[in-house]
């Protein structure tokens, strides 16, 4: 395959409007565009991995050249060798995740020496939402649907009904 390939990787634990702002926009500078969860099995996450594709998945429905895959206890840049990617896309919100990921790239660079990275700032809107923040919210019961699409709600609902009448 040929052209502008991408691949945004994260655990998406769960995905919020922050995360589906980077992958639209994003999805407008490439070809085709990969959107990887990432997980290591040691690793509890709210979501099993099959649900938080499952939800990325109708989140993104619409957009015909966006492919959500699953890596699991690999590297960013040995996924995006074998996808045949040309840049990794990364979000960010501040300057926290700033510092963060100029160490990730620098380490990537190293891996992957012709393996771009591009970073997206957040839209001003989501930049204090991150899936932590929710998965708190979450515990604590609180209205998560100004953070998240709808079907992570009616999710996170589904698995609190559960809870109770075990």
């Amino acid at each position: 395959m040929s052209g502008r390939i991408g691949l945004l990787a994260g655990s998406f634990d769960p995905v919020t409007f922050g995360h589906l702002d980077i992958i639209r926009r994003a999805s407008q500078l490439f070809d085709q565009l990969y959107v990887g969860i990432f997980f290591n099995r040691d690793k509890s996450g709210y979501f099993d991995v099959a649900t938080r594709q499952k939800l990325l998945r109708a989140s993104l429905q619409d957009l015909a050249n966006v492919k959500v895959i699953l890596a699991q206890d690999s590297l960013a840049v040995d996924i995006a060798q074998e996808l045949g990617v040309t840049h990794l896309v990364r979000g960010l919100r501040n300057a926290n995740d700033l510092a963060y990921e100029m160490e990730l790239s620098f380490f990537n660079q190293q891996l992957a020496e012709d393996l771009e990275t591009i970073f997206l700032l957040t839209a001003p809107q989501w930049q204090h939402v991150s899936s932590s923040r929710v998965r708190e919210l979450i515990a604590f019961g609180a209205d998560i649907s100004p953070f998240v699409p709808q079907a992570v709600v009616r999710k996170v609902n589904e698995c609190h009904e559960k809870k109770q009448t075990i």
